[in-house]
């Protein structure tokens, strides 16, 4: 049974299926309505992702958190170009998901998706590797709304790095669910 189907499964026989239906769908219309206007007042100077509904604007980093994400992106652009496995991108760029829009630290396509990219390019798809350097204030997505997102939208791998700590965890897809590798 998918993680989906468990989340249901407590609802199928209720009586107040109908009910839930009605109040979910009308949830997600007013969503859907919110990410539109989120598309609209969006600007590029922004570091802005658009999660559960909400508008969610970060801070500026501090300089141990640029430093480690500076160290990732020229280690993975090394080894994606020597290779030509594809394309690595960092900072101002926005990930669409099937609900929410975020803008990860680092992330990896793969040639096929990376082909289709043009210049002018605003909106990516869902990536191969996703990469968060935790902060305070991001720890708690990172780990909880983006960690169950990413799996469920099938990035293939997830990074989370510690800057503090000097730890990487290196979490695997392995149905539909995120194991930790190393």
């Amino acid at each position: 049974m998918s993680s989906v189907e468990r989340l249901i499964e407590p609802l199928r026989h209720s009586p107040q299926l109908p009910q839930a239906i009605a109040i979910l769908q009308s949830e997600w219309e007013a969503e859907c309505q919110r990410r539109d206007q989120f598309y609209r007042d969006i600007t590029l100077e922004q570091k802005v992702e658009f999660i559960d509904g909400e508008l969610v604007l970060h801070s500026p980093a501090r300089n141990r958190h640029l430093d480690v994400t500076v160290n990732v992106v020229q280690l993975l652009r090394t080894y994606v170009a020597i290779h030509n496995l594809g394309q690595v991108k960092c900072e101002k760029y926005r990930c669409v998901f099937p609900r929410n829009d975020y803008e990860p630290d680092v992330v990896f396509f793969g040639s096929d998706k990376a082909s289709s990219f043009t210049p002018d390019t605003m909106k990516f798809p869902v990536p191969d590797l996703a990469v968060e350097v935790l902060s305070q204030s991001t720890e708690a997505r990172d780990r909880g709304v983006k960690f169950e997102d990413f799996a469920a939208s099938d990035v293939a791998e997830y990074w989370i790095i510690d800057a503090d700590a000097v730890i990487v965890e290196q979490y695997l897809l392995e149905n539909c669910e995120y194991e930790l590798a190393v």
